[in-house]
């Protein structure tokens, strides 16, 4: 369902499952504060994006964002830089340090690796593959479900081999390794295929759609069944989609109308024809899919 911005709509439930077109930072100040589990959002950073020529307005959406987010709650930044003058210009890290000025922990670094890179001329520089996905946490982090992936040596022994404890102040070399499990936490350098798959091909009239997958990690990691998730710059409405696929509550917005409108059409698809079993392989929620008859 597209709403469109009005003042009567003054509490976070009004806004819950629709996508509504407005400047966000209007829409926010009507939400009630610490109800948000999470946000995953990516704003039009620098030159790099041309996003129908409105205003961002950094601060105020990040102070917003500190409000209605829960205590324990998340938000996933993911930006990058644009090279101005031989320079690039430094904005994520500024937006960072921000965050971390208003209250919120930068909880974790992450980079958003693409395995399908634009080829860039830039003379005396490699070719630009990935963007930061800052994650904010709103004091301590409240939900964590680790993705786990494959060892590399499952099941070895490694008899008489020590390792350090790097929680201590003084790290010696004194305890002995157990046998290689078999599963591990996946790593902060997440690597996508851009607009390839056939789910992110939906969003083939937005100039810079987040892959689906990735979204889908996000959400899984930090939050739980019926949790609400927001994107307050949701463009094509990929955290929409993916956040109704995993039977999480949503909020969208957008201040364009042809961007909600592609959004709500995304969302619909997956409301109406398609459902989703969430079972749990190694200790993480999966997703396998069936379309209605």
């Amino acid at each position: 369902m597209i709403m469109v911005y009005s003042r009567l709509n003054n509490m976070t439930s009004n806004y819950i499952n629709k996508v509504t077109v407005g400047n966000c930072v209007e829409v926010l100040k009507d939400f009630d504060e610490n109800t948000i589990d999470l946000t995953v959002t990516s704003p039009p950073y620098d030159n790099l994006r041309i996003y129908k020529g409105f205003v961002f307005p950094f601060k105020e959406i990040a102070n917003e964002l500190y409000r209605i987010t829960k205590e324990g709650g998340i938000v996933v930044w993911v930006v990058a830089d644009a090279t101005i003058k031989g320079s690039e210009t430094g904005t994520s890290f500024e937006q960072a340090l921000y965050f971390k000025e208003i209250g919120f922990n930068l909880h974790d670094t992450m980079i958003f690796q693409k395995q399908n890179p634009i080829p860039q001329i830039y003379r005396k520089r490699y070719n630009n593959v990935f963007e930061y996905m800052f994650v904010f946490s709103k004091g301590t982090v409240k939900t964590h479900n680790p993705i786990m992936i494959d060892t590399l040596h499952g099941g070895l022994k490694l008899n008489g081999t020590t390792y350090k404890n790097y929680s201590k102040g003084e790290q010696k070399r004194e305890k002995l390794a157990k046998p290689v499990k078999d599963k591990k936490t996946k790593g902060n350098i997440w690597e996508y295929v851009v607009g390839k798959k056939a789910e992110d091909q939906e969003a083939k009239g937005h100039p810079t759609p987040f892959p689906s997958a990735l979204v889908r990690d996000h959400i899984l990691s930090w939050t739980n069944k019926d949790d609400i998730v927001l994107d307050p710059m949701c463009g094509s409405g990929a955290t929409c989609k993916v956040a109704v696929q995993l039977k999480r509550s949503y909020i969208g917005i957008d201040i364009s109308e042809e961007y909600c409108e592609m959004a709500e059409n995304r969302i619909e698809i997956y409301k109406d024809n398609q459902h989703l079993n969430l079972i749990k392989k190694n200790g993480v929620e999966q997703c396998i899919w069936f379309t209605a008859a």
